[in-house]
């Protein structure tokens, strides 16, 4: 993808998609809302002896659905929409479903909220425990870390910024530092929110990957990915579960397994590949519940087939032929074998 997409201050001869949004402005009035409406979502508000703002939405917070979905909205970068769907009709794959889309799937899912910021302290930095964490959200793009940066082209430049940690404690004094350095933000201009995946906010705002998942595929199979335009997808929201591991392997089961993922594509044969090469059905490891899976390769993600990492099921429309192609399957049994909901036994 050519570099078009820069959210910096335009020069007098900017390309026609140098006004690329930033991501970070646009994420600023959800992040207020988050913080205005912390009590009513469960979230507890604190800030640093600096004046970063940190959002536990649940570490010793409850957190809620509906604050999962609005830290959703906040990783896409107000690009995208996340809605819940209740569904009890006949034979339903779950009762409550997460849905998300998107009109600018690249930007919102990859140069937003794709969790691929790498955030770790020795316990000699900490002054106690390690700590690791995946960072998503609009903050990425300020800190511009990651080499897929370098291929969408796009860098964000703004004032304030907001990070999302996949972790189950509070981040070290370390690691903010570390963040606001590398976003170039006074400490007052950051926002972080913790969100535990096993807790509900952490699972909801995971499962509203499903759109991100399959634009992660598209870009792992090599496909351009300026030729995708419109991306909506669903996928099942878990129930709880007591721990991170189990938390971590619901959660790509709803999408591996569960997810529906529509992509609109600019030519008919990329519609055609996708349809047939994204589907999590493709891996060699597809068919485990996934938190098998990463047991059995001593919990070692970089083991696992990376062609697992996908939705489960994918229609793929082109704007050039007008035709849509589907591609997968969903796996409904192997979701309720994991999750329950068999009718009990009078």
């Amino acid at each position: 993808m050519s570099p078009t997409m820069s959210a910096s201050p335009p020069s007098p001869d900017t390309s026609r998609a140098a006004a690329a949004p930033s991501v970070n402005a646009l994420s600023e009035r959800l992040v207020a809302r988050l913080i205005d409406d912390a009590a009513r979502l469960g979230v507890v508000i604190s800030h640093t002896a600096g004046g970063t703002v940190i959002a536990d939405a649940g570490v010793e917070a409850p957190g809620s659905i509906d604050a999962g979905v609005l830290i959703a909205r906040i990783c896409m970068g107000g690009l995208g929409r996340v809605a819940v769907h209740s569904n009890f009709d006949a034979a339903p794959l779950w009762p409550t479903m997460i849905e998300a889309r998107t009109s600018s799937p690249v930007l919102a899912c990859l140069g937003s909220q794709y969790a691929g910021w790498s955030l770790a302290a020795t316990k000699e930095q900490t002054g106690g425990k390690k700590f690791f964490s995946l960072g998503s959200g609009p903050a990425r793009a300020l800190a511009v870390k990651e080499p897929l940066f370098a291929e969408l082209g796009y860098r964000d430049r703004h004032e304030r910024g907001v990070l999302v940690l996949e972790v189950d404690r509070m981040p070290p004094q370390v690691i903010i530092d570390k963040v606001l350095h590398d976003c170039g933000l006074a400490p007052e201009g950051l926002t972080l929110i913790v969100t535990p995946t096993h807790s509900v906010a952490g699972t909801v705002q995971v499962v509203a990957r499903v759109v991100e998942v399959a634009l992660h595929k598209t870009h792992v199979l090599g496909v351009p990915l300026d030729e995708v335009v419109e991306g909506a997808g669903s996928a099942p929201l878990p129930p709880p579960a007591p721990d991170g591991i189990r938390a971590m392997g619901r959660t790509n089961d709803a999408i591996l397994y569960g997810g529906r993922v529509h992509l609109t594509v600019r030519r008919d044969d990329t519609a055609r590949r996708l349809a047939e090469s994204l589907p999590a059905a493709n891996s060699r490891d597809y068919g485990r519940p996934f938190a098998d899976i990463f047991t059995s390769f001593n919990f070692d993600f970089y083991q696992i087939d990376p062609a697992l990492f996908a939705p489960a099921e994918v229609w793929v429309s082109s704007l050039e032929s007008g035709a849509t192609y589907h591609g997968g399957r969903l796996e409904s049994a192997l979701l309720q074998d994991q999750w329950g909901g068999k009718p009990v036994a009078p």
